[in-house]
């Protein structure tokens, strides 16, 4: 971990090589706490409001004390600067904000974030797209309002069965996955968002189904209505992504990852996939 840099909430940096976690820490013992994965490009923190804006959303939802968006923000500046400082504004990197509710037998809460080199994972989802498999992940599109401690909406650290799922597609011959419902409709992927195109219009899941809203999607959402493209949330199935122009994944640091295949079908070439691409990498220059 030479390369990454470690900053705590009030802006000490730490070795990143050394001990900083309690063994009991919740985050370690049972994924009790919340996270976010930003882009640092050009030596900037990318759509560092939306996903400040996430994170009181998700800490409220774990009943966690409200962040300081004040104190969250100059941790961010902070790992972003030591990060530049030693690796310069050329080479992408991953920072993530890690929120838990702190040791098991009572403390405040621990707070903190980390920088580190973008996996070489990215660079190929990015340039060549990803083969998807739908998996079931086993709730209906209804469960997030009948029980909301299920957390559906939220971006917490139990990330045990997302992880489980990409592993098993990864053995199967995929790159990556869709959860779909019980009744069959597209969720979202374990760490991206869905997003079809048909024509000029964009459609992503509704977060009322149960899926995490995404900070991406959202940003990309928003610049295309004001360059005259349609958005649109609705219900889709797997049937309406291979009717789709194309299928995109998006997240924050991947960005856009086209679906090549979708269960092994191979899924139509558009013909300008440049201008989707550039399309969200002017939507996460917008906000900071």
């Amino acid at each position: 971990m030479a390369d990454s840099i470690l900053v705590s909430l009030g802006g000490t940096q730490h070795d990143a090589d050394a001990p900083f976690l309690h063994a009991d820490d919740l985050a370690a013992v049972r994924g009790d706490g919340v996270f976010e994965t930003l882009l640092v490009r050009s030596g900037r923190a990318r759509c560092v409001r939306l996903h400040l804006e996430r994170l009181v959303r998700s800490a409220s939802a774990m009943e966690l004390p409200a962040p300081d968006l004040d104190e969250w923000r100059s941790m961010v500046d902070t790992a972003v600067k030591a990060w530049t400082e030693a690796h310069g504004t050329t080479r992408e990197a991953l920072l993530r904000l890690v929120y838990t509710r702190g040791r098991e037998h009572g403390s405040a809460p621990t707070a903190y974030a980390t920088v580190d080199a973008v996996p070489d994972r990215v660079a190929s989802a990015r340039t060549d797209g990803v083969r998807v498999v739908t998996l079931d992940r086993g709730f209906s599109i209804d469960l997030a309002a009948a029980a909301p401690w299920q957390l559906l909406g939220a971006k917490t650290l139990s990330y045990a069965t997302n992880m489980a799922a990409l592993r098993h597609a990864a053995s199967e011959g995929y790159d990556d996955v869709i959860f779909v419902s019980s009744e069959g409709a597209v969720l979202e992927g374990p760490r991206s968002t869905v997003v079809a195109i048909y024509g000029d219009t964009l459609v992503t899941p509704p977060v009322e189904i149960g899926i995490l809203e995404s900070t991406t999607a959202r940003a990309v959402f928003d610049l295309a209505a004001q360059e005259g493209h349609k958005t649109e949330t609705g219900v889709l199935r797997p049937e309406d992504l291979v009717a789709a122009d194309s299928v995109w994944l998006l997240s924050s640091v991947t960005l856009a990852a086209r679906v090549t295949h979708l269960n092994r079908y191979a899924m139509p070439v558009p013909a300008d996939t440049a201008a989707f691409t550039a399309l969200v990498d002017r939507a996460i220059a917008v906000d900071d």
